[in-house]
């Protein structure tokens, strides 16, 4: 095979070499895998090449080697991949897909800010109010992994637009309605703004992804992220201040579209088209060798990914953690709002007149401020953390996930007996539960991306949001209604019946955090093996052909 493939691949009996190990290889096409011993010249498919080095041998900005693992050196330099993209774009369109994210989770949540005068206005139960929540996500995870196949294929920025032009005009068309028998037409308008969302959801991180490595890319998805808990919380506000400065909560639903349409026009003028596997590649023409290399089949990318098992146990260690924030953001509100009418600091809402705008707004800020909090400080911690660690034993993102959930679940319990007794403490154990549970936004993604192949990366992604939202928040809000329905059965109609329906079926929500937790205590097992194989394959692509 000759001294350069030698030396860069390593022998079959160099266990020990950096170079593309047997179980890396499978990573690989089944065309690129590195011919066995006796196959003959004819068959071999590695090609000499003395121009490009490969991806162990670069070196960042500051002349330093570029080690996968996040180092201090990631913090000064990261790796400037040479694709004719500017850093000042670059970090431009991370704005600009975090703009577009703080509209997503703001849509998501407008519901939830209004879902009390939607309950009075419908006239509908508990389990009916949580079937809003449970058909959008129910319609975004089936729909997912298609926008995971074309996002692996086609153009990723044409296919967001798509999606995000449908998700803005199916929640502008809910808010029309005004008809008290067409709830059917206002559940099928929220299935049709989880088709729309799908559509950015799984391909945004692995833009990000193919702009940047290391360190950098951790603190780009962090920002991305950033989105999360503060749309959510803005979802809350912004719902309940346009219901209650128009006298209607249809205004609630037409503020993200008129926003989103706006900031989807700057995304077409500013992101660029990104090569997919950009950031583990820095000469053009080995990033030419990684977009011409034999594709692989959506059903070998799907038997890839559902054998990969750090990505397995990350994504139910996520499904988890899922059931507990999509039942927590959308029962939450009523919760409180039952607490403090049976603890005598709130008047009961009478007929179309209810009005819960500062619960609301509370639950938003709340929301917003520990997202952020626990997103920065799981960063921070995971980075600090590696960097006291050998390379062998970096699998922090892993450990930092599990002490959010394991961290959360008794919290919100806490959070739940003290609300009609002390409401400013069950306030703060809310925050200390979110906060702790948003430890696994950035972690999980880049987990994600650095276990999995740069070619694979919106199927997996794809797959991911299919498990976590059909076993975890497609399910919850629903599952938590008819649990509280069910309780009700037989007792008196009363707010004092309603609290203590819905914090009993509240109950299940610390145990998922609890054994979340466990999942990715297991996945911290499986993440530097299973990262190595990665790295090693993408060391393997830039002498193939």
């Amino acid at each position: 095979m000759g001294d350069y493939a030698e030396r860069y691949l390593g022998s079959p009996d160099e266990d020990n070499e950096p170079g593309l190990t047997e179980s890396s290889s499978k990573l690989l096409p089944t065309g690129l895998r590195k011919p066995m011993a006796g196959a003959g010249d004819q068959t071999s498919v590695w090609h000499r090449k003395t121009t490009n080095p490969p991806i162990a041998d670069l070196t960042d900005e500051s002349g330093g080697s570029v080690s996968p693992f996040r180092r201090d050196s990631d913090t000064t330099a990261a790796t400037t991949v040479d694709d004719g993209i500017s850093e000042h774009r670059k970090h431009l369109s991370v704005f600009i897909l975090f703009l577009l994210n703080l509209v997503n989770y703001m849509d998501r949540f407008t519901i939830a800010g209004v879902l009390v005068q939607i309950q009075e206005f419908f006239d509908i139960s508990n389990a009916q109010a949580g079937l809003l929540q449970t058909v959008f996500v129910v319609s975004y995870m089936v729909v997912a992994p298609l926008f995971g196949y074309l996002g692996d294929r086609y153009n990723r920025k044409l296919i967001m637009f798509i999606g995000i032009v449908f998700w803005s005009g199916s929640t502008l068309g809910a808010s029309f309605i005004q008809k008290r028998e067409d709830y059917g037409y206002f559940v099928m308008f929220r299935a049709l703004v989880g088709i729309g969302e799908a559509s950015y959801s799984t391909i945004a991180p692995t833009i990000i992804g193919d702009m940047f490595s290391g360190a950098k890319r951790t603190y780009m998805l962090a920002m991305f992220f950033f989105a999360i808990p503060v749309g959510s919380g803005l979802g809350f506000v912004a719902g309940a201040g346009a219901a209650a400065a128009f006298g209607s909560w249809h205004w609630a639903l037409r503020v993200t579209p008129a926003i989103g349409l706006v900031v989807v026009f700057l995304m077409l003028l500013v992101i660029p088209d990104v090569k997919r596997g950009a950031s583990e590649a820095k000469k053009p023409d080995v990033l030419l060798n990684m977009e011409t290399q034999p594709k692989t089949t959506y059903l070998q990318d799907l038997g890839y990914v559902l054998t990969n098992t750090s990505f397995m146990l990350i994504t139910m260690g996520f499904t988890f953690m899922a059931f507990m924030a999509g039942s927590l953001s959308f029962w939450a509100p009523n919760f409180v709002a039952y607490s403090q009418i049976v603890g005598g600091n709130l008047l009961p809402c009478t007929g179309n007149d209810c009005e819960y705008s500062e619960i609301s707004f509370t639950f938003g800020v709340i929301l917003c401020l520990s997202g952020v909090c626990g997103i920065v400080v799981s960063s921070a911690s995971a980075k600090k953390w590696a960097n006291s660690l050998p390379k062998e034993r970096q699998n922090t993102d892993a450990l930092i996930c599990a002490i959010g959930l394991l961290v959360a679940g008794p919290a919100i319990l806490i959070g739940f007996e003290l609300a009609t007794t002390w409401a400013v403490l069950s306030w703060i154990f809310i925050f200390i539960a979110n906060m702790f549970m948003c430890f696994t936004w950035t972690p999980c993604t880049d987990m994600t991306l650095y276990v999995t192949m740069p070619s694979r990366r919106s199927t997996a992604n794809a797959v991911q949001i299919l498990i976590l939202h059909l076993f975890g928040d497609a399910g919850s809000p629903y599952i938590i209604g008819v649990i509280s329905d069910h309780l009700q059965v037989g007792q008196p109609d009363t707010y004092v019946t309603k609290y203590y329906s819905l914090k009993h079926a509240f109950y299940i929500t610390p145990f998922m955090c609890v054994v979340g937790g466990g999942f990715f205590l297991l996945a911290s097992l499986y993440l530097v093996r299973d990262r190595k194989k990665v790295e090693d394959a993408l060391k393997g692509m830039i002498v193939i052909l």
